[in-house]
């Protein structure tokens, strides 16, 4: 049995060392053992806060391979070298072990083996990996620095951190990164890490007495996060989560948290209490504006000043208005225009009215005898590369347009208004109302028509290929009902 002592602590380089060599010799992971703490320490004996001298890693092992002569190179997968030193940080003391393994079992054939999730072994290094991937993350968002008295014209700072696993190695270089104008050092229990500007350092462990009393800049910062806290937002389960609560008592801004979750409540009902004094944003009114002073007198005159005023929503190329006969029996009410109807200044012409279009005929309806119109008449849009994504109209946006739909349903004068969607619902009764609870003929309260509610054509579109058939096949059996109840309304006219 070969007995390879490692570093406590994350000793890469001495396990890369190692493997090295037990890959040369051929030697199996059962005849091996990988033991911890035998070998000298990582950290020369001088303590202190800025006094300890640099280790270096794994150098026994390095000089223990040297040695007994060089070990020739050992060629692995992308994803097993990628993989080691991401594991060797881990707590768990089998870590060299199972890295072995899967490095022997590579070597014998399974090159695949690091991408196959359900294996135990593949599977356990995956969970360890993520565990310290974890503990890097939490160590990049709390860690905490304090200025530190000193000499010289450069700022000391010193952070005090307790990670979960052997990381300091691997977490030194961010800071060094982020923070190479001044000079400071990180705590830990295992050990330090110091830089002056220059140099990276790691020393021997520290207590959390060494680190400095909070200064003015920390009690600044603990304001600063009292005063952006929204206290409408309190989820203590998802604070924990993102904050674990062993990390508070080294974070400045974590004594604030019980006053600010306590008073939580008082705060929110007194910004309900300001709310209706606060500034909103509106959605320009200017055309609702020459509507209501010109009092158009017919559709054509209605339809007039909406292509000469500015759009209610961002972007669009133009107004999109309604198409069909004044009188028409049946009136279809959408969402908004889609690019295509943008584009082409005529509603439900894109992927969604096409399919509209078959549905009607399938169901005994003549789109050219029905009327159809959107809730909103511009296309709302989010430009990505070439491509303009559909944008939902927001409620505000909605109720500015009311006043425009309820004129031209009022000039067009259908027995049977048909909602399609949600967006329609909320145009044509001023509220939000689940399609799932109101599908079928429904009551307009104050409208002079009937009403049906079903789902947008859009809907349809986005849904699995498998489902698809189905709903297309309801949404069909509502335009039946539809053509149904219109020919009701017409006999009892």
């Amino acid at each position: 049995m070969r007995s390879i002592p490692l570093r406590p602590g994350a000793d890469l380089e001495g396990f890369r060392a190692a493997v090295r060599r037990l890959a040369a010799e051929e030697c199996s992971p059962e005849a091996v053992t990988f033991t911890q703490g035998g070998a000298p320490g990582l950290f020369g004996p001088e303590p202190g806060l800025f006094g300890a001298e640099p280790g270096l890693f794994g150098a026994e092992a390095a000089r223990a391979s040297e040695e007994a002569g060089p070990a020739p190179p050992l060629a692995l997968p992308r994803a097993v070298a990628a993989l080691v030193p991401a594991i060797v940080p881990h707590r768990d003391e089998a870590r060299y072990a199972l890295l072995y393994q899967l490095i022997w079992r590579v070597r014998r054939g399974e090159r695949h083996l690091p991408e196959v999730a359900s294996d135990p072994l593949v599977h356990r290094l995956t969970r360890m990996r993520r565990a310290v991937a974890r503990d890097l993350h939490k160590m990049h968002a709390f860690l905490r620095f304090r200025r530190v008295p000193g000499e010289g014209e450069r700022e000391r700072f010193a952070a005090w951190f307790e990670p979960d696993h052997h990381i300091l190695e691997a977490a030194a270089p961010f800071f060094v990164a982020r923070f190479p104008g001044f000079d400071w050092s990180i705590l830990t229990p295992e050990g330090s890490a110091h830089w002056d500007g220059a140099r990276l350092r790691f020393g021997p462990p520290e207590r959390r007495e060494a680190l400095p009393a909070g200064d003015a800049f920390e009690a600044g910062w603990s304001a600063y996060y009292a005063s952006t806290f929204n206290p409408a937002r309190t989820n203590l389960a998802a604070m924990r989560a993102e904050m674990p609560k062993k990390y508070w008592r080294n974070l400045p801004e974590a004594a604030a948290i019980p006053d600010l979750v306590r008073n939580a409540r008082r705060r929110v009902a007194a910004m309900i209490e300001r709310e209706p004094a606060m500034p909103r944003k509106r959605t320009p009114t200017r055309a609702l504006d020459a509507m209501a002073a010109q009092g158009p007198e017919d559709l054509e005159a209605l339809n007039a000043l909406i292509r000469r005023s500015e759009p209610l929503v961002p972007g669009a190329t133009q107004a999109v208005l309604g198409e069909g006969p004044v009188g028409a029996a049946i009136a279809f009410v959408g969402e908004q225009p889609g690019d295509q109807e943008d584009r082409l200044g005529r509603p439900f012409v894109g992927p969604a009215g096409q399919l509209l279009t078959r549905a009607m005929e399938e169901a005994g309806l003549a789109r050219g005898s029905c009327y159809l119109t959107n809730a909103v008449k511009h296309f709302k849009f989010e430009e990505r590369g070439k491509r303009r994504i559909h944008q939902k109209p927001t409620a505000g946006e909605v109720a500015h347009g009311r006043w425009w739909l309820d004129r031209e349903l009022g000039f067009v004068h259908p027995r049977l208004v048909v909602a399609l969607g949600a967006t329609a619902v909320l145009a044509l009764t001023g509220k939000a109302i689940p399609i799932t609870r109101a599908r079928g003929p429904a009551r307009f309260d104050g409208k002079p028509y009937a009403g049906f509610v079903t789902v947008h054509p859009s809907y349809l579109l986005r849904l699995p290929e498998e489902a698809k058939a189905e709903a297309y096949a309801g949404f069909v059996d509502d335009l039946r009902r539809v053509r149904m109840l219109a020919q009701d309304l017409a006999g009892a006219a």
